[in-house]
């Protein structure tokens, strides 16, 4: 009787290497779990970032088709950023142009206040008579930080 006590006794209780087992398999599912939360904190700053520039290119989108008569003033190509270009033929033309280089400027600051590394540029694609409108192509760029790859968005508007 007393021979099945000591074995009970010494059967009851963990061994070390149990228990670093033990460690071992709870601190890698740890480091799982801090690896996913990274990967979700970079994809909601991702996402974020995304949202902005959604955002500020329907932003100038607005102020293009608010501003029919600018024609081409909002080509950041044709005209010095932060700039009022101003010499049009009649003063509706100067003031829709002066408006045009005041919206190009406020928003390219918005960008780069906004995004990291980023540059913001409008192209002006001149319509055809056959029916082809005009257009102005509103490109967003940024780079994230930590990431060697730069994320880009483009916006078609019809003038």
């Amino acid at each position: 009787m007393a021979r099945r006590l000591q074995s009970a006794s010494r059967s009851g209780g963990f061994s070390i290497v149990e228990a670093l087992v033990a460690l071992v398999v709870m601190s890698v599912g740890m480091l799982g779990i801090a690896g996913l939360y990274v990967a979700s904190l970079k994809a909601g700053r991702t996402a974020v970032l995304r949202t902005q520039a959604v955002n500020l290119a329907s932003d100038i989108a607005d102020r293009i088709r608010a501003n029919r008569t600018a024609t081409n003033a909002y080509d950041t190509s044709v005209t010095a950023p932060c700039t009022v270009p101003g010499g049009g033929a009649t003063p509706a033309l100067t003031t829709a142009r002066n408006l045009a280089a005041v919206d190009t400027c406020q928003w390219q600051a918005a960008v780069r206040a906004v995004l990291p590394a980023s540059n913001a540029q409008i192209t002006f694609v001149a319509g055809n008579p056959v029916g082809m409108p005009n257009m102005y192509v509103v490109t967003v760029t940024w780079t994230e930080p930590g990431e060697q790859q730069g994320f880009s968005y483009t916006l078609r508007v019809q003038a």
